[in-house]
C-alpha cells in the first residue's frame, strides 16, 4: 500500500509542516496532499512544496469546482507539475456543497454529477493540446456564449506544453458520483470508506469501469484504478483520549458542514450505518447544542476511520488496511513518530 500525508488546509495562519513533509519522503511516502475550504487554496502550497521536494507525488484533495474555470485549474497543475519536474501532480476534484459553492463562490449548485463530466472533459482536451479547446457541455460550454457574452470567444490551445498525463482523481461518496468516478477518472479520493465498509462500494466502482471500456473500447479494471483513502493516526495510551479530540471534527462536518437537506458527510455517516448518532449530530448542532452534539459521535465510528493507540495496536488494525482493495492510505497526523511508524508497516506488509 502507498503512504501519503495530509496537510490540510490552514486554519487562521497559513504554515506548512515542511520537515515533516520531507521526513515523509524520505520514508518512503507516494504524496502529499493538501485541500481548501473557504480559506487557504489547495494549489499554492504545492508550488511552494515542489521547490522543496524531489519526488514525492503532489496531490490536491481536493480542489473545489466552482472555485476556478477548468482552464484555470488545468493551467495551475499543470505549471506546478512542470515546475516540479514532471509527472508529480495529482489532479484531486471535488464540488464541496452548495452552501460553499453558491454563498463563497457565487456560483449555481446546478447539476453535480453534470458538471464534474464537463470539468473533466474541457481539462483533458486543453492538457492533450491536440486542437484549440471547444466542448458543448451542458453546464460548461467553451467557447462561451451565454449571456454577457461579447460573441467574439474564439478556441484557444495552450501556450504552456503541458504533461498530457497529469492523473484526475475525483473525491465523491454517492452511488451516482463513484460509478461517474470509475468511469472518467484515474482515481478515487473516496468519502467515508474504510476496510470495513469497502464492500459497498465494488459495484459501483465496477459498474464504473464497464461504462468506461463501453465508451472508449479500451479495457479499465482494478489494476487502472488508484483508491487512495484516509486514516487519523495518533500514538497513544489512552485511547479515550483520542477519541475525544478526534469528536469535534466529526460533529463539525456531520452537523454543521452543509445545509440541513444537503450534508455529504451526514450522508456518508448513514452510509455506514451510524444513522441515529447522524441525525442527533446534526439536529443538535444546528440547535446551538454543540457540546452534546460532540458527545454524540460514536467511538466505534471514530475506531473504524483511524488507527489509534500502543503501535502494536496500530500495527494490527492496519492489516485491515492492507487486505483491501485500497491502493493507498493517506495519514493525517501530526506526530512524526507516527509517520515514521506507518512507513514502517507499509513496507512490512509489502514485503520490503
Amino acid at each position: 500500500m502507498k503512504l501519503g500525508l495530509a496537510l490540510g488546509y490552514s486554519g487562521a495562519n497559513m504554515t506548512l509542516p515542511v520537515d515533516m513533509v520531507r521526513k515523509a519522503e524520505a520514508l518512503g511516502y507516494d504524496s502529499v496532499w493538501t485541500a481548501e475550504a473557504y480559506g487557504s487554496d489547495a494549489f499554492s502550497p504545492l508550488a511552494y512544496l515542489a521547490a522543496v521536494t524531489e519526488k514525492i507525488r503532489l496531490g490536491t484533495g481536493v480542489i473545489q469546482l466552482a472555485g476556478r474555470t477548468p482552464a484555470n485549474a488545468a493551467m495551475t497543475a499543470a505549471t506546478i507539475d512542470a515546475l516540479a519536474g514532471g509527472d508529480r501532480m495529482i489532479l484531486g476534484l471535488g464540488v464541496s456543497g452548495p452552501q460553499i459553492v453558491e454563498g463563497w463562490y457565487g456560483q449555481p449548485w446546478g447539476k453535480p454529477n453534470t458538471r464534474i463530466r464537463d470539468y473533466v472533459a474541457i481539462i483533458r482536451k486543453i492538457l492533450a493540446r491536440e486542437e484549440p479547446v471547444t466542448h458543448d457541455g451542458k453546464e460548461i460550454a467553451l467557447p462561451y456564449e451565454g449571456p454577457g457574452s461579447a460573441g467574439l470567444a474564439k478556441p484557444l490551445k495552450s501556450i504552456l506544453h503541458m504533461n498530457p498525463n497529469i492523473p484526475i482523481w475525483l473525491g465523491t461518496g454517492t452511488e451516482m458520483n463513484v460509478r461517474m468516478t470509475a468511469e472518467i477518472s484515474e482515481g478515487w479520493l473516496p468519502l467515508g470508506l474504510t476496510p470495513y465498509n469497502a464492500d459497498m462500494f465494488v459495484p459501483w466502482l465496477e459498474e464504473g469501469f464497464k461504462r468506461s471500456e463501453a465508451k472508449t473500447g479500451e479495457p479499465k479494471w482494478w489494476p487502472d484504478f488508484e483508491v487512495q483513502t484516509s486514516a487519523e493516526v495518533e500514538i497513544t495510551d489512552d485511547l479515550r483520549d483520542a477519541f475525544r479530540k478526534m469528536k469535534p471534527n466529526v460533529a463539525l462536518y456531520v452537523g454543521g458542514m452543509g445545509a440541513r437537506s444537503v450534508n455529504f458527510h451526514k450522508m456518508s455517516m448513514i452510509r455506514r450505518g451510524y444513522g441515529d448518532a447522524a441525525e442527533r449530530i446534526q439536529e443538535l448542532y444546528l440547535a446551538g447544542r454543540k457540546g452534546e452534539a460532540i458527545e454524540e459521535v460514536p467511538e466505534e465510528f471514530l475506531d473504524e476511520q483511524a488507527l489509534l493507540g500502543p503501535p502494536a495496536r496500530i500495527r494490527e488494525r492496519y492489516q485491515a488496511w492492507a487486505d483491501s482493495y485500497i491502493t493507498g492510505l493517506t495519514v493525517r497526523t501530526n506526530q512524526e513518530e507516527a509517520v515514521e511508524l506507518m512507513g514502517e508497516l507499509a513496507k512490512e506488509s509489502s514485503g520490503v
